[in-house]
């Protein structure tokens, strides 16, 4: 399995590189998002895992690149960032877990294998048919451009996969 560390601080760049070598995994660093996203352009990643302040291209960026062009590729955010807020718009985002820091490395290590358990394809997440446009991302309705206020009764289930 190949994976990516994308952090720009060395010396846990470097640890986490070694730790993942010994756990077995072929492992590429990138000290920031523009290095990040060539080598994610041309090595075929299992993993990547990606801090959110780079020089160069945020990790937020390297993560809507991501999924604008490999919608598969796995990807764990390891960020200082620990509010709630800044989860939900990393997941929201495309990520498909996030770690803060401070962390232990086991549980880096057991969320990696389980990343590597699951297959990950992201639908679209706007559906459109004839003039009714559903957006399950942004969880909202629209009739020939006009969006229609929904309330929790009429709110419809948001399973992409109509």
């Amino acid at each position: 399995m190949r994976v990516l560390v994308v952090e720009d601080e060395m010396s846990l760049q470097k640890a986490l590189c070694r730790g993942l070598r010994k756990c077995g995994y072929a492992v590429d660093p990138a000290s920031d998002g523009r290095q990040a996203l060539e080598l994610i352009d041309i090595n075929p990643y299992d993993v990547v895992v990606l801090d959110l302040n780079l020089p160069k291209a945020s990790g937020m960026d390297v993560l809507r690149e991501v999924r604008r062009t490999n919608k598969a590729l796995r990807v764990l955010i390891l960020s200082a960032r620990g509010e709630v807020e800044d989860k939900i718009s990393g997941l929201d985002a495309g990520a498909n877990d996030y770690l803060s820091k401070p962390f232990h490395f086991k549980e880096l290590e057991a969320r990696i294998r389980a990343l590597l358990r699951r297959n990950f394809t992201l639908g679209e997440s706007v559906v459109t048919h004839g003039n009714i446009k559903l957006d399950t991302a942004l969880k909202y309705v629209s009739v020939n451009h006009c969006k229609v206020e929904l309330t929790k009764k009429n709110m419809p289930c948001w399973n992409t996969s109509l």
